[in-house]
């Protein structure tokens, strides 16, 4: 598999880059200081969304089915906002309509009193990460073409996982101060969910057009259509990162098992996302610095942590899962950073946000089948579950060794 690059030419020493009142590196950090508020808001409720569920009467299969719908959609729908994005080149309007979505969703999810109102919050939060991200990642990829594929979106991803960090705590925090009223655990979401719309603003305030940033102007390269193919390198990558999803648990599950084999109190368990999130943030930072000297081969070690997580979470031995979260969070490093920045290196500019559409919808419905297979099965037989996830991976393995990955534009 190889890249593309007949759309990218090196600028030359005597090139002035196009004006910017931010320079690249700090458009990243401050669209990561975006992102951390993000997270503390949606991953602070996505740490209890399976306890939260239980609470109103869910099944283990119907936390899976739901969290899986939730990841789906986060994902499938951007098949709509990608090629949306590209046609109307409307790429902060789509970003900031996303934010504001999950911003509103979730204080209003701790007030959920019936399982369909809250499964119906969670799958809308999720919603709003389908609107925005098509066009934020391609927002991002802009300035990564002058600090590296791999680093630039390893640092924005690192930042996103502060605030994946302090958002767990503070529901944990606020559930032992209320006796795990999740009304207040949630509600407190809202603060910095506005602070974030507003910091988005001013971003784009300040960097109104960041595809100057690229080497080549995008104006150069033609806008594309829906009948434009994108690369065979790209689909043959889809693929490996769909089989590689398909077997891999949501966080809903794990939470899940984590309460019902009463291995941890309800409040640990946002204490144990965070503790995942951290781990994402390291990993993403690793894997990125990898990819920009290896390229993609760095991805290799995917499939094993998405085994060892199941292997170890669904035990009913507290540290053995706690482990298990741990590696988890590893593995969601590396499919939120270096996944992403992969697409960057295989697609054109011009084609940049309907390609992350796409693998979005791709790998959303491999996440579907992911949560409801492992929820499923969970509720059946965890020795089954465990020996399906492990050859589900093993699969994804072969699969991208015979695909041969791409070096980074970088390398």
């Amino acid at each position: 598999m190889r890249v593309h690059r007949r759309h990218l030419h090196r600028r030359s020493l005597t090139e002035v880059p196009p004006p910017q009142r931010l320079s690249a590196w700090r458009f990243i950090m401050a669209f990561g200081a975006v992102s951390l508020l993000m997270d503390f808001v949606y991953e602070g409720a996505r740490s209890i969304t399976g306890p939260l569920l239980a609470g109103l009467g869910a099944s283990g299969a119907v936390v899976g089915i739901v969290t899986g719908i939730g990841e789906a959609a986060a994902l499938g729908l951007r098949l709509v906002s990608g090629p949306l994005a590209d046609r109307t080149q409307r790429f902060w309007a789509w970003t900031l309509a996303g934010y504001a979505l999950t911003a509103v969703t979730v204080p209003f999810l701790g007030l959920a009193g019936a399982l369909w109102v809250a499964s119906f919050l969670v799958v809308a939060e999720r919603v709003g990460k389908a609107v925005r991200s098509p066009a934020k990642d391609t927002l991002v990829s802009h300035a990564t073409a002058v600090t590296g594929r791999g680093k630039g979106f390893a640092v924005h991803e690192a930042m996103d996982q502060i605030g994946a960090v302090i958002g767990p705590l503070t529901v944990a925090g606020v559930l032992a101060l209320t006796g795990d009223d999740y009304a207040p655990a949630l509600g407190v979401l809202a603060v910095p969910g506005a602070a974030a719309i507003v910091l988005l603003l001013w971003l784009r305030a300040r960097v109104p057009n960041p595809a100057s940033y690229e080497i080549v102007p995008v104006s150069s390269v033609p806008r594309s259509t829906a009948s434009e193919r994108l690369p065979r390198a790209f689909w043959v990558y889809a693929a490996f990162t769909a089989s590689s999803m398909a077997g891999f648990a949501t966080f809903g599950v794990l939470s899940f098992h984590l309460v019902q084999e009463r291995l941890v109190p309800t409040a640990a368990v946002p204490v144990i996302y965070a503790a995942a999130m951290a781990v994402d943030a390291i990993a993403a930072l690793a894997t990125g610095w990898l990819y920009d000297r290896v390229g993609a081969r760095v991805l290799a070690v995917l499939p094993f942590l998405a085994a060892a997580t199941t292997v170890l979470a669904f035990t009913r031995n507290a540290w053995l899962t706690v482990a298990g979260a741990l590696l988890w969070g590893a593995a969601v490093g590396i499919q939120e950073s270096t996944l992403r920045a992969t697409v960057a290196d295989l697609v054109p500019v011009g084609r940049r946000a309907t390609a992350y559409g796409v693998f979005a919808g791709i790998t959303g419905a491999a996440t579907f089948v992911g949560g409801a297979l492992t929820g499923a099965l969970y509720d059946v037989s965890v020795p089954a579950l465990v020996v399906t996830v492990v050859v589900i991976q093993a699969l994804a393995l072969v699969l991208l060794l015979i695909t041969r990955p791409p070096r980074s534009s970088n390398a």
